[in-house]
C-alpha cells in the first residue's frame, strides 16, 4: 500500500577496472549438455533414461488469442476483467493475445494478473482503435493498488486522444504506440504509485498528475506533464531537461546497456519469441526503423510448460536443450529451477507465478551467459527460503559484458496471498547482470501480513561487479532492502518504502544505527553509481520511529549519487538524513520531500 502526498498535484560513467575475472573453460556439463540435444533418448551420468521433454504445442485455456473475425471481442475482453478487476490475490492468471490486424471499437479494461499484448513483430502489426486502460474504480479511486498486470506490443488509437494507465507498482507498458497523449491516473485523479515504461512511443503528451513516481526508458514521448516526486528518464526522446529537484525529473540521455524483454510474436501462422539484441548507450525504441535487432526462435524449440508441471520436468526440459515457456498459472516447485545452460529463456505469460514449497529456492541461475528471466512472478512460501532468486552460484565470477544475464519483469511478493517467508528475495552473483525493472514486495496488506508472519530481511543483494539495474523497485523489507556488494554497480531509478509495521526503534535499530538503509553499498565498494532515486516511510504502527537515512554508501571518489530524496508520509516516522549524515531530515507531518541533488 502507498500513502499518498497530502497534496494533489496536477502538476557513461567510465566503466571501472574490473576485479576477479577468470575465464570459464567448457567443462563435462555443457559436454553433456550437448550430448543430450543430439540424441532423442537422454541419458544420466548413471545410465538411467531420462525424461524426455517435447517442445511446442498449445498455449493452454488462459491464453486467449483473438483476430479481427473472433465474435464478440469485447465481450470475452469484459469478462475476464469482470473476474480480475478486484481479484488482488487470486489465483487465476489469463494473457489476452490479439493477431496483426485492425480491431475498431475495443475498449480492453486490465484487470489483476492480466496481460494483453500484440502477436506482430512490431508494435504498429496489431492496432487498436480503442484503448487498454487501468483505472481503479474497484477500489474507490485510489490507483495505489493497481498492480500485477502489463500491456505489450500494441498501437492504440484511443477514442478519446488520450488513454489510460493509472497503475502502481509491477505493471509494465513495454514496446507500445499510443497514438495520442498518456494518461498515468485514475479517474477523479486519485493516488497512484507507479510505473514503468520502455520501448514505447507516445505521440502525444504523457500526464502522470498524481503518479508519485516514474521510470521512462528507450522510448519516444511527444512531451511530459508534471512531476511529483521522482520522475525519471534515461535514453527517451522528449523527456525533460535534468531539472532536479524542481521540477524532479533525472534525465539520462541514454541508458548505458539494456537490452528488450522477449515476446511471443506470429510469423505467418507459427508462433516464435523474438529475443531482442543488447544495445549500449540506447536512445529511443527498438523498433523505430523498421525491423528490431535479434534472434526469433521457434516455439518448438520450447517446452510449454502448463499448471501441474513438476520442477523435475522443468529441469529435464532445460537439460535438453529446450527454452521455457510458463502459460498463465500458478507453479509450485519443490526443488529449485535451475538453468545452467547459455542463452536459455524463460519467459512467463500472464503473470505466471511459481511458489517453492519446502523452503527451496524457486530459480536457480548458473554462472553462464546470456540467461534471459522475464514475465515472472515467484511467491514465497509459508516454509522460509533462504533465497527465491540467485542469478549465479556464491563467488561467480565469469566475464558475461558481451552477452549478460537479463531479469526483466521479474516480480517477488512475501506475503499477501498467504503466509511467505525468505531470508534473501533476489541474490545476483554473476557479474554483467541487467535487472530491468523488478518489483520486490514484502507485503504490508493481504494474508499472512505481519513483523514475524512474513518475515523477510533483504530485498535484493547485488555481489557480482558491473550489475546494472534499470527500474528497481524493492519494499517493505525487515532490515536492507537492497545491499549492493560488487563493484561498479549502477542503478537508474529506486523506488522504496521501509516496512510500515515495524512496532518500534528496537526492532529497526542497527547496532548503533537508528534504522536499516533502504539502500546500502558496502563499505568495500570503490565504484557505484546511482539516479533518481526515493525512499519513503510510513510507521504506522510506532510513528515515533527514527529512520537514520535512506541511504548508505562509503565516501569514495568513485562512489556518486544523483537526485536522491527522502519522504515522510503523513509524518509517520522520520528520516533524520537522505544518506549517510548528508541531507537535511524529514519534519513533521508533511510529504514535502528531503533531497539531496548529488553525493558526495
Amino acid at each position: 500500500m502507498h500513502v499518498p502526498p497530502t497534496h494533489h498535484p496536477h502538476h557513461t560513467p567510465p566503466t571501472a577496472p574490473r576485479r576477479h575475472r577468470r575465464t570459464r573453460a567448457l567443462g563435462f556439463a555443457a559436454l553433456a549438455v550437448s550430448l543430450l540435444m543430439a540424441f532423442p533418448t537422454a541419458q544420466s551420468a548413471f545410465g538411467e533414461e531420462a525424461e524426455v521433454v517435447a517442445g511446442g504445442g498449445d498455449l493452454g485455456p488462459n491464453v486467449l488469442v483473438f483476430d479481427p473475425s473472433t465474435p464478440d471481442i469485447q465481450g470475452k475482453v469484459d469478462e475476464i476483467f469482470t473476474k480480475q478487476e478486484s481479484n488482488q490475490f487470486g489465483s487465476d492468471r489469463y494473457a489476452l493475445m490479439f493477431k496483426p490486424g485492425t480491431y475498431n471499437d475495443i475498449n480492453a479494461q486490465i484487470g489483476f494478473y492480466t496481460s494483453i499484448a500484440g502477436l506482430g513483430l512490431n508494435p504498429d502489426d496489431t492496432t487498436f482503435n480503442g484503448d487498454v486502460t487501468v483505472d481503479a474504480g474497484w477500489f474507490d479511486g485510489n490507483a495505489t493498488q493497481n498492480f500485477w498486470r502489463s500491456a505489450e506490443n500494441l498501437a492504440l488509437n484511443p477514442v478519446s486522444g488520450t488513454n489510460r494507465w493509472a497503475v502502481s507498482q509491477a505493471a509494465p507498458f513495454r514496446r507500445m504506440h499510443v497514438k495520442g497523449g498518456l494518461n498515468l491516473a485514475p479517474d477523479g485523479y486519485g493516488w497512484a504509485s507507479g510505473g514503468y515504461i520502455a520501448d514505447s512511443k507516445i505521440d502525444g503528451q504523457v500526464g502522470p498528475y498524481s503518479q508519485q513516481q516514474w521510470y521512462t526508458r528507450d522510448s519516444s514521448i511527444g512531451s511530459w506533464g508534471n512531476g511529483v516526486w521522482n520522475m525519471t528518464f534515461s535514453g527517451v526522446e522528449g523527456a525533460p531537461a535534468q531539472s532536479f529537484p524542481e521540477p524532479p525529473y533525472t534525465t539520462l540521455e541514454t541508458t548505458p546497456v539494456s537490452r528488450e524483454k522477449p515476446f511471443l510474436y506470429l510469423d505467418g501462422d507459427a508462433y516464435k519469441v523474438f529475443v531482442p539484441a543488447k544495445r549500449t548507450n540506447a536512445r529511443g525504441t527498438t523498433w523505430a526503423g523498421g525491423t528490431p535487432q535479434g534472434e526469433s526462435i521457434p516455439l518448438d524449440q520450447f517446452y510449454v510448460v502448463k499448471p501441474g508441471a513438476s520442477a523435475e520436468t522443468i529441469n529435464a526440459a532445460v537439460d535438453q536443450g529446450l527454452h521455457l515457456l510458463f502459460t498463465p498459472g500458478v507453479y509450485h516447485v519443490d526443488q529449485p529451477i535451475e538453468i545452467d545452460r547459455a542463452n536459455t529463456v524463460a519467459l512467463g505469460l500472464g503473470l505466471a507465478t511459481i511458489i517453492p514449497d519446502n523452503g527451496v529456492t524457486a530459480i536457480k541461475v548458473g554462472d553462464v551467459d546470456g540467461v534471459k528471466l522475464a514475465g515472472l512472478l515467484v511467491d514465497a512460501g509459508p516454509v522460509n527460503s533462504e533465497t527465491l532468486v540467485e542469478v549465479g552460484p556464491d563467488g561467480a565470477s565469469a566475464d558475461h559484458s558481451t552477452n549478460p544475464t537479463s531479469l526483466q519483469d521479474v516480480f517477488v511478493r512475501i506475503g499477501g496471498a498467504g503466509p511467505g517467508k525468505a531470508t534473501t528475495s533476489i541474490v545476483v552473483n554473476s557479474d554483467d547482470a541487467i535487472i530491468d525493472h523488478t518489483w520486490v514486495w514484502r507485503a504490508d496488506h493481504g494474508e499472512g501480513v505481519g513483523w514475524e508472519t512474513n518475515r523477510a530481511d533483504y530485498g535484493v543483494h547485488v555481489k557480482g561487479d558491473d550489475v546494472l539495474a534499470t527500474g528497481l523497485f524493492v519494499e517493505h523489507f525487515n532490515k536492507y532492502d537492497v545491499q549492493w556488494s560488487g563493484e561498479n554497480g549502477k542503478t537508474i531509478f529506486f523506488q522504496n518504502e521501509k516496512a510500515y509495521d515495524a512496532p518500534n526503534q528496537a526492532a529497526v535499530q542497527n547496532g548503533d544505527t537508528k534504522g536499516y538503509a533502504a539502500y546500502k553499498v558496502d563499505d568495500s565498494v570503490t565504484t557505484h553509481e546511482g539516479w533518481g532515486m526515493g525512499s519513503y516511510c510510513y510507521f504506522n504502527v510506532d510513528p515515533t520511529i527514527r529512520q537514520q537515512h535512506g541511504f548508505q554508501a562509503p565516501v569514495k571518489p568513485g562512489v556518486k549519487f544523483h537526485d536522491l530524496l527522502v519522504v515522510s508520509l503523513g509524518g509517520k516516522g522520520q528520516y533524520e538524513h537522505v544518506i549517510n549524515d548528508t541531507g537535511s531530515p524529514t519534519s513533521g507531518d508533511t510529504t514535502v520531500p528531503s533531497q539531496v541533488v548529488s553525493f558526495p
